[in-house]
């Protein structure tokens, strides 16, 4: 009975990375770089439990500020690497780094329940909203839900974990203006409430078209 009883306990796992980091040109003169976020989970607070979406900087700063403020103080929201002035989309050290720190902010978020029954958040990680649609549909302002907006994105299936392996490992779209952004190493880190149950998992992932998005006063 003990044995059944040990059994039956569940521990949820939250794995997500920050990878594959692309420049976009909004024009001739402006430009900026998305990264591929992704999300594996068994947790019930998700809606999706396989995730690809990509994200700008700028968002990131955005999440961080809605975050904040809808925390009410509750909780100290994670530092974002800070903006460098002489950032560098032809630097792959640069651009390593930040990845490296933006998925180390949203592993440290993923930790906080109270941050993780933010809409906006969810949104975020699993849909390809823009800023202000994704405030409109968690104020309730659009035709779809939260729970819909997220469900819209498609599935791609990995052949073998070692397909997947191969294409985290690849951390620079190969058409990158960069001859220097090709390798940079991503953060490949599972965010883990049971550390044994970390192994099961990455039998498929998610990918979404990316929306383009509009600003192109923030360059990075």
């Amino acid at each position: 009975m003990k044995k059944e009883n040990e059994n039956t306990v569940y521990q949820q796992v939250i794995s997500v990375w920050v990878r594959d980091p692309r420049i976009r040109k909004n024009d001739f003169w402006h430009a900026y770089i998305d990264y591929e976020i992704c999300l594996h989970t068994d947790s019930v607070c998700f809606t999706k439990k396989i995730s690809s979406v990509r994200r700008r900087y700028s968002e990131f700063v955005w999440l961080r500020q809605k975050l904040q403020e809808n925390s009410m103080l509750m909780v100290q929201v994670p530092e974002l690497p800070p903006k460098n002035p002489f950032f560098s989309l032809n630097n792959a050290r640069q651009i390593t780094e930040r990845m490296k720190g933006l998925q180390q902010f949203l592993e440290q978020i993923l930790q906080s329940p109270v941050l993780l029954s933010n809409s906006l958040l969810h949104l975020f990680l699993q849909s390809q909203l823009s800023v202000s649609k994704m405030q409109a549909c968690a104020a309730g302002k659009t035709h779809y839900s939260v729970a819909q907006a997220i469900q819209r994105c498609g599935l791609r299936r990995f052949h073998s974990e070692e397909d997947l392996q191969k294409d985290l490992s690849m951390s620079c779209d190969s058409d990158s203006d960069s001859p220097e952004c090709r390798d940079p190493e991503p953060q490949i880190k599972d965010l883990t409430l049971n550390k044994a149950a970390s192994t099961a998992l990455l039998g498929l992932m998610v990918t979404c078209q990316e929306e383009n998005l509009s600003s192109s006063s923030d360059s990075v």
